[in-house]
């Protein structure tokens, strides 16, 4: 069993940055693959970013290419999500999640966290 706790979110204007972590308790969070994905009000939740398990590949979804990385670091058990130049349409509840997905992007990732709201003012 992984439990996923997410922290750092929070209210920032357009154009500012904010760092998500997510901390991992378990024996084998260290060895899944994590990921960040986000849910808007009235939408589907989507892909963020995500991270092999030793944290020399990553995935980014192209709608925050550019803006965002993530980044772990295992003797933390804990992975970060930089997010840069935010935009407003940037405001959603932001997911943390671990497993071992057949699709770094369409997982599917077995433990989640209770997400972190961010919102981002124009």
């Amino acid at each position: 069993q992984v439990n996923l706790v997410e922290n750092g979110g929070g209210l920032v204007q357009a154009g500012g940055s904010l760092r998500l972590s997510c901390e991992g308790s378990g024996r084998t969070f260290n060895t899944y693959a994590a990921a960040w994905f986000r849910q808007a009000p009235g939408k589907e939740r989507m892909f963020v970013a995500s991270v092999n398990w030793r944290g020399d590949t990553t995935v980014i979804g192209d709608s925050v290419k550019d803006r965002f990385t993530i980044s772990r670091d295992n003797a933390k058990n804990s992975v970060y999500l930089q997010m840069n130049s935010l935009k407003p349409e940037d405001t959603a509840v932001y997911f943390c999640a671990a497993g071992q997905p057949r699709n770094y992007i369409t997982g599917p990732y077995a433990y989640w966290g209770q997400g972190t709201q961010v919102t981002v003012s124009s």
